[in-house]
């Protein structure tokens, strides 16, 4: 007993002792040196040095394993010119892996080498790393080079790290060398600051929890950089191929000295010769191009959160406290870069960190633009890294957790005791605290149960009842819906082929869009979320609530939702021709003639106005912009997202909300007043109807400034009388000069400043007709009939109770909730025009 009781006395001692070290073995020197592994020869028995560094034969290392059902294959011709390491290669037939014993937890940079041979370009499948899909349906049989590199940015804890290697189909995978070394103490901070799409700035948590994919690393003003002269073996490309205007820019003089590197920076975070060259501002010809910043425009994946980093030193003042100079990204979103609030000197390096999210475009714009408070009216950068985040993915095979291991390094034999005490302890917390492994998956198409779904932090579930075989959930988060419309997942899995990316069509703040085929053979969209996803459980509530009590020909339809366990999806009828945006600009699509235009945009309108007026209670969209206008096989045109929508009586004359939409569509008086109202809408039409005329994105930030914001731009050459010049040139020929005075003038009140002015979805579905019947029918009129009169005034009211009236209609439609409505409730041009002639006769 009294041994007992000593034994407990000393473990507080005793676990002290162990915590101590533990911290001392896991802490990082401060001193960081290159690694020497692992670098690997894949497919060899050859160790062979490249850029100071071993890359070991895979047959040789004693430390790096790989599953056995594999080949190895070796280029027997050995062109002088290919580089050693990729002159062979391993050959995976069925799921694979590399197996690496990592011994200190951390960020670590791996870096995955393909060479694009003959007879490896057939090679396509998927690879996977810590629940991460890094590359899918990967091939390199396009790339513009013989090699190719992927890097990667991945957390990983002491352990076991495989990288799985998954042929799909019946092709092959292949790898012909493969780097794993931790990078550089803080390398990578957690936390940055978010930029939304519509330039809203957040703190941004989690970043490591991310694989970061390498998508850019810019030298900015200097050469390209190779491994031979980087610190961490990186690549750097020069810059001078992504400026916009190549004028407004020019090279600093290049740095002589070695820059003045303070903490937290250093040589690894970039090398010397980064810092030692910029771009700067070319005033001259700035001011000749009249564009005053400097653009550079990076290709990036759509609707995708970035993780960017951008790299200054000044070495283009001649005196400290003298440059001060703004930072844009994406033209919605400025930073004023004060060198001197973060350095105390000249030359000394510093970095920004953002998470930027991608919009629809393709494109990610960094610019740079002089203070006009500064004494050195200039600006500089010196580099640009832009990386993808990656989330964690459902459909990868996961390394078994309980591989993983703690290890401790103790020397001296008089703490041999406390060894065992370190593992036996260690054991039992590992074995009470671990949970139970997930199964390697060795295909994409698993059984129903192992699909749970994304799990959305942003979501409180209630609780589930357990899934059936079927998997049905009978406790549906969503309440009070139509569950008439509920659609079971597996039937949404084989519609889509299990979520197959070869039937990926799209990918917006909600999540990822398939195309797909039920049983019946109707064609669908299919909208499921995924985990970080913009939107959440009340968008998908406002969306399927909206959509099942409405049916109109110009409104998307909704065919059915799933909200089994943690899957959120939404399935819709199939819009075979994409986007509106898609057949205007930054497309291969077909350019629409200007007749289509007018129709498309005629048919928009009356979805909205029966959004407005028709549909029970009276639905504002809060999001109408020209990728969420859908056209389908015969080019008619949908409205749709409706996750933003609020409702409210008819009467009601606004909403109080907090402002939500697209940057460059939404209206500056809800913006300013937070008070939403049906004219909301109105404004962000007009702002798709400029771009259904000049054929170019609502904002474009390499633009002028003047020319940056397409409604400022366009009520501006309205109003000087130059709206032809910004008019589409693909069209210009086609369209009536009285057809665009009429669309002119519809646009420009839409765009009304106060919304009091703009008119109703009715009065816009009207004049768009009547603007389509001129250009049909070319009537001759006097020119100021077309400019400055009101079309719908020309009637009064006792006359267009004649026809199909819209306050007639719209009695109607109040009274349904459920209403297929294929007339439509705004009266046809035609109809108008023969009382036009009428009147004339009078």
């Amino acid at each position: 007993m009294e041994k007992f009781h000593g034994d407990k006395l000393h473990k507080p001692l005793i676990l002290l002792l162990i915590l101590v070290l533990f911290l001392s073995y896991q802490l990082p020197s401060s001193a960081y040196t290159l690694p020497d592994k692992y670098f690997i020869n894949c497919g060899s028995n050859i160790n062979i040095n490249v850029t100071n560094r071993t890359f070991v034969g895979d047959l040789n290392s004693d430390s790096v394993s790989f599953t056995k059902q594999n080949s190895s294959v070796t280029d027997n011709r050995k062109a002088s010119e290919t580089p050693s390491i990729y002159q062979t290669a391993r050959i995976f037939r069925q799921q694979s892996s590399y197996e690496f014993e990592i011994t200190t937890n951390g960020t670590y940079l791996v870096r995955l080498h393909f060479f694009n041979s003959t007879d490896l370009s057939a090679a396509v499948f998927n690879v996977s790393a810590s629940g991460f899909l890094l590359l899918h349906n990967f091939r390199v049989q396009n790339s513009s080079s013989s090699i190719l590199k992927k890097e990667f940015i991945l957390s990983i804890p002491i352990g076991k790290f495989l990288i799985y290697f998954v042929p799909r189909g019946s092709s092959f995978a292949f790898v012909n060398a493969i780097e794993v070394f931790p990078a550089p103490p803080d390398f990578i901070s957690d936390e940055a600051a978010q930029i939304s799409q519509t330039g809203n700035s957040n703190a941004y948590k989690g970043i490591l929890s991310r694989a970061l994919q390498t998508i850019h690393r810019i030298n900015v003003g200097g050469p390209t950089l190779t491994p031979e002269n980087d610190t961490l073996l990186r690549t750097w490309l020069p810059d001078d191929s992504y400026l916009y205007h190549p004028d407004t820019a020019r090279n600093s003089q290049v740095y002589s000295g070695r820059p003045n590197y303070l903490d937290p920076v250093n040589e690894f975070i970039a090398p010397d010769l980064v810092y030692k060259t910029a771009k700067e501002l070319n005033e001259n010809a700035s001011r000749l191009t009249n564009n005053f910043n400097i653009t550079w425009s990076y290709d990036v994946t759509r609707n995708a959160r970035h993780f960017i980093r951008v790299h200054f030193c000044d070495i283009v003042s001649p005196a400290q406290n003298t440059l001060r100079f703004f930072l844009y990204i994406n033209g919605n979103f400025s930073k004023e870069i004060n060198p001197y609030e973060t350095v105390a000197q000249l030359a000394t390096p510093f970095f920004i960190d953002f998470v930027v999210d991608s919009d629809d475009s393709g494109f990610m714009n960094i610019s740079i633009g002089p203070d006009s408070g500064s004494t050195e009216q200039t600006a500089f950068l010196n580099g640009v890294e832009i990386m993808e985040m990656m989330g964690e993915s459902n459909v990868v095979p996961l390394s078994n957790k309980s591989n993983q291991k703690s290890v401790f390094v103790i020397v001296g034999s008089v703490l041999g005791g406390l060894v065992l005490v370190c593992i036996f302890g260690g054991l039992l917390f590992i074995g009470l605290r671990r949970r139970k492994p997930k199964p390697v998956q060795s295909s994409d198409w698993s059984p129903l149960t192992a699909y749970k779904g994304s799990t959305h932090s942003n979501r409180k579930m209630p609780q589930l009842s357990k899934l059936s075989t079927e998997g049905t959930n009978n406790a549906s988060p969503v309440p009070n819906l139509n569950l008439g419309l509920k659609i079971p997942f597996i039937e949404i899995q084989l519609a889509t082929n299990n979520f197959d990316k070869k039937l990926q069509i799209g990918k917006g703040g909600f999540g990822n869009v398939y195309r797909g085929t039920l049983r019946n053979g109707m064609k669908v969209a299919v909208k499921r979320s995924e985990p970080g996803s913009g939107q959440g459980l009340p968008e998908f509530q406002t969306e399927i609530m909206v959509l099942s009590k409405i049916r109109h020909r110009h409104l998307v339809s909704l065919i059915g939702y799933c909200d089994e366990g943690f899957e959120m999806i939404l399935v819709y009828e199939f819009m075979e021709k994409g986007t509106l945006r898609d057949h205007l600009y930054n497309s291969k699509q077909p350019c629409l003639s200007w007749n289509q235009r007018l129709e498309i945009c005629n048919g928009a309108a009356r979805g909205l106005h029966y959004l407005h007026k028709g549909a029970s209670g009276g639905i504002i969209h809060r999001d109408v912009k020209s990728t969420n206008i859908l056209l389908d096989e015969n080019l008619v045109a949908k409205v749709a997202d409706f996750g933003l929508s609020r409702s409210g009586p008819p009467d009601q004359t606004h909403v109080s909300t907090v402002v939500k939409g697209t940057f460059g569509y939404l209206d500056p008086e809800y913006f300013r007043t937070q008070q939403l109202t049906e004219k909301s809408d109105v404004y962000s039409f007009g702002v798709v109807l400029l771009e259904v005329l000049c054929a170019r994105p609502a904002i474009n930030p390499t633009l002028p400034r003047e020319q940056v914001n397409l409604a400022e731009w366009g009520m501006v050459c309205k109003k000087k009388g130059l709206l032809e010049q910004i008019v589409d040139p693909s069209i210009k020929v086609q369209i009536n000069p009285n057809s665009l005075r009429k669309f002119a003038e519809v646009a420009e009140k839409c765009l009304q400043e106060d919304a009091a002015d703009r008119p109703t979805m009715a009065d816009v579905a009207w004049d768009l007709e009547y603007a389509l019947q001129l250009q049909q029918t070319a009537v001759v009129r006097e020119p100021h009939e077309d400019s400055t009169s009101n079309a719908s005034g020309m009637l009064s009211f006792p006359v267009l109770q004649r026809f199909p009236s819209t306050s007639a209609e719209f009695e109607r439609d109040d009274m349904l909730t459920v209403r297929e409505d294929d007339s439509d409730s705004v009266p046809s041009a035609s109809e108008v025009f023969s009382q036009l002639k009428i009147n004339n006769a009078r």
